[in-house]
């Protein structure tokens, strides 16, 4: 008997009205009115709220000054306090349009997000081969999943939100252009079987799993705990993995998105190799829009032996 794939369930179940959501409720109708208004109207109204998250979310601030510290060591205190100020106002920018991503049509989303170098797609699609997409914990990058869903059929993998609303909108959300969003314990046997399917996926590499099977490799300024395992994936579900790089052009008040040119396979061969090459992917894509990566996160949490937290 076949277990029960371990995806997220998108349907609405009569347990998401309960009173303790019922706030959470008042922050999706939000989300979804911002959603429903045209960027010229909604982009000067959420840059105002900027500055009022810029005082308020003090620790995720110091989190993201942390890393831009370690990552940057070349720049001021001015530099990042300017660097940090950007960040805030794109992380409101596109948390504010993001109800468009479900109330809006499948036409719009094409018009918002300009996508280019597709064409390494089409070489691995003229193959035989599926892609893992690779993407670092930047603002936009439910615009960049849904926008190559549009293209291709697709999977992911995400850690659960412990709000059930929350886990509920964000994987419909996700889930939209008909792609599976998949638990974390659904495990790699789970992404191999949609890949021999044909399906791509979309992997986030960048984030710190801790110091089982991570290896360290140079990352901008330090070094980084990576897990190295995009490389076996690849090669046991004869996939390219191609990086994607994603960002917000206020003034176009559009997304662009640009499939990069695919990371060769003899440069994953071993898990230090593999570790260096992701990295590398990584520092390209958040060079291309520093302003735009999820600096909140504690990306550098796990560190060398005998080092200190930089969170400290």
């Amino acid at each position: 008997m076949s277990r029960p794939p371990k995806h997220f369930d998108r349907h609405f179940k009569l347990a998401l009205l309960h009173p303790k959501y019922w706030l959470s409720w008042l922050g999706i109708a939000l989300l979804m009115l911002f959603g429903l208004l045209p960027s010229g109207v909604r982009d000067p109204l959420v840059r105002r709220l900027a500055t009022l998250v810029f005082w308020i979310a003090k620790k995720p601030i110091g989190i993201a000054k942390a890393n831009l510290r370690a990552c940057f060591p070349e720049k001021s205190a001015t530099e990042i306090e300017t660097l940090v100020r950007e960040n805030v106002q794109n992380f409101v920018l596109v948390l504010f349009s993001q109800g468009e991503l479900l109330v809006r049509s499948k036409a719009h989303l094409r018009r918002r997000v300009t996508l280019n170098g597709f064409e390494h797609v089409k070489a691995a699609q003229a193959m035989g081969q599926p892609v893992i997409f690779i993407m670092p914990h930047v603002w936009p990058i439910d615009y960049a999943g849904l926008r190559l869903n549009l293209e291709l059929p697709m999977v992911t993998m995400a850690k659960a939100h412990r709000n059930g609303l929350f886990n509920w909108f964000s994987n419909r959300l996700r889930s939209r252009c008909g792609g599976h969003v998949y638990m974390r314990e659904a495990g790699i046997r789970a992404l191999l079987a949609e890949l021999k399917r044909g399906n791509s996926f979309f992997y986030l590499p960048d984030e710190d799993l801790g110091p089982d099977q991570s290896v360290f490799a140079p990352f901008l300024g330090t070094v980084k705990a990576t897990l190295p395992v995009v490389g076996r994936l690849a090669q046991a579900g004869n996939a390219q993995v191609l990086p994607v790089k994603i960002g917000y052009d206020q003034h176009r008040r559009q997304f662009e998105l640009t499939v990069m040119p695919a990371i060769a396979p003899s440069d994953m061969v071993g898990k230090e190799n593999e570790a260096l090459a992701l990295n590398k992917v990584v520092e390209q894509v958040i060079l291309a829009y520093p302003e735009q990566y999820m600096w909140f996160l504690r990306v550098l949490k796990t560190r060398p032996e005998g080092e200190a937290s930089i969170y400290s």
